[in-house]
C-alpha cells in the first residue's frame, strides 16, 4: 500500500516480541496495530488504518504487526505490546472473562468500533469428496493458524458436529488461509476452516485455480447447539452463491462480528482522534475491502460489540446519533 509506514512481524503470544509499551508509545504517538494472517482481512484494513492514522494525527505513526490472528492480538494487548487490535467478539469475550486461552490472565479489552461480519467457512474442492462435516472424518484438515479466532471457532464447531478433533481427522494442520489454499493444490491437504470476511484472497486462489471445483460446506445446522454452549455470539448467514470463483451454491453458515478494539486506559483524547480519522475515512477504507462497507453508525451496538465501550467510544458515538 504506497506510503504505508509498516512493519511485519509474526506474533506468537508467548514469542518475545521487541514492541514499544503501549505508555511510550502514546507519548511518541506511535500505535501498533495487530492484524492478521496476510491471507486474510484484518491485515488489508489494519494496514489501511495505520496510513490514516499516520497521516490525520499530528506526529502519529502507527504500524502494522502480523499474527495468528484474534486470539494473539488480545495477548499482545494484555501484555502492553500493542496499542489497537482487530478481533473478533467471541474472543474478546474470552479474553475479557479470562475463559479458554486466556485463563488466569483476563484482558482489560475495550471496543472502540464494530466492524462487519466474520464469516466460518469450511473450504474444500470437489476431488475430495467431501460435501458436510461428517465428511471431514478421516480426512487431513487444517484448523487454523496457532493464536487465530479461526482455531477456536472450528473447535467449536467440530465439537457440535459430533466430531473430536484429536481423534476423527486423519492429520490436523494449524496452517494459514494462504498455507492451506496450497496445502489443497499440492494435494496435502483436504479440507480447511477459516474464519474472515468475504471475499478473501486465499480462497479466491483457491478457487480460480485451474482444473480445481472449490467446494463450501453448509454446516448453519450446528448454530444453535454451539450458541447453546458458549452464548449468543454466533449466528447464522449465507454467503452468496459467486462470491468466489466457481462457487455454484449459496454456503450456509456461521457468523461472528468483528470489533476493533484497545485497552481500557488507552487515554481518552487518543480514543478521539482515533475514532474521528476512522470515521471520517470510512468510505476510503470501503474502497479498501469490501467488507468495511459494514462499517455503519447502524452496526454500533452494545450487543454487537460483546465488551464494554472505551467511554471516549461512546461518548463518540452518541454523538454521531448511535443508540449503542
Amino acid at each position: 500500500m504506497p506510503g504505508l509506514s509498516r512493519r511485519t512481524i509474526l506474533a506468537a503470544a508467548g514469542g518475545a516480541v521487541a514492541l514499544p509499551t503501549l505508555a511510550r508509545a502514546q507519548a511518541a504517538q506511535q500505535l501498533a496495530i495487530a492484524t492478521g494472517t496476510t491471507g486474510g482481512v484484518y491485515y488489508p484494513l489494519g494496514g489501511a488504518l495505520a496510513n490514516y492514522l499516520s497521516r490525520g494525527i499530528p506526529g502519529m505513526s502507527a504500524t502494522v504487526e502480523v499474527t495468528g490472528g484474534s486470539v494473539a492480538n488480545l495477548q499482545l494487548l494484555g501484555a502492553n505490546r500493542v496499542g489497537m487490535v482487530l478481533t473478533q467478539v467471541d474472543a474478546s469475550v474470552d479474553a475479557i472473562r479470562g475463559n479458554d486461552r486466556f485463563r488466569g490472565r483476563p484482558v482489560p479489552v475495550r471496543a472502540i468500533a464494530v466492524l462487519y461480519t466474520n464469516r466460518m467457512q469450511v473450504v474444500t474442492v470437489a476431488s475430495t469428496g467431501i460435501r458436510s462435516m461428517a465428511d471431514l472424518k478421516g480426512k487431513r484438515v487444517s484448523t487454523g493458524a496457532p493464536g487465530s479466532a479461526t482455531e477456536v471457532m472450528a473447535f467449536r464447531l467440530i465439537e457440535a458436529a459430533g466430531l473430536d478433533r484429536d481423534k476423527d481427522f486423519r492429520a490436523r494442520e494449524r496452517l494459514s488461509p494462504a498455507e492451506s489454499t496450497n496445502a489443497i493444490k499440492d494435494g496435502k491437504l483436504d479440507a480447511y476452516f477459516f474464519v474472515s470476511g468475504v471475499p478473501t484472497s486465499a480462497i479466491t486462489d483457491l478457487g480460480a485455480s485451474p482444473g480445481v471445483q472449490l467446494v463450501m460446506v453448509d454446516h448453519d445446522q450446528y448454530v444453535p447447539r454451539i450458541v447453546e454452549k458458549y452464548g449468543p455470539v454466533y449466528f447464522a448467514e449465507t454467503i452468496p452463491a459467486n462470491t468466489y470463483p466457481g462457487q455454484s451454491t449459496p454456503n450456509k453458515q456461521m457468523s461472528v462480528a468483528n470489533i476493533v478494539a484497545v485497552r481500557e486506559d488507552m487515554p481518552a483524547a487518543l480514543v478521539t482522534q482515533i475514532m474521528q480519522v476512522m470515521w471520517s475515512n470510512r468510505e476510503e477504507w470501503a474502497r479498501v475491502h469490501s467488507a468495511a462497507r459494514d462499517f455503519t453508525l447502524a452496526g454500533q451496538t452494545s450487543a454487537a460489540a460483546g465488551v464494554p465501550w472505551h467511554p471516549a467510544a461512546e461518548t463518540f458515538w452518541k454523538a454521531q446519533g448511535a443508540t449503542l
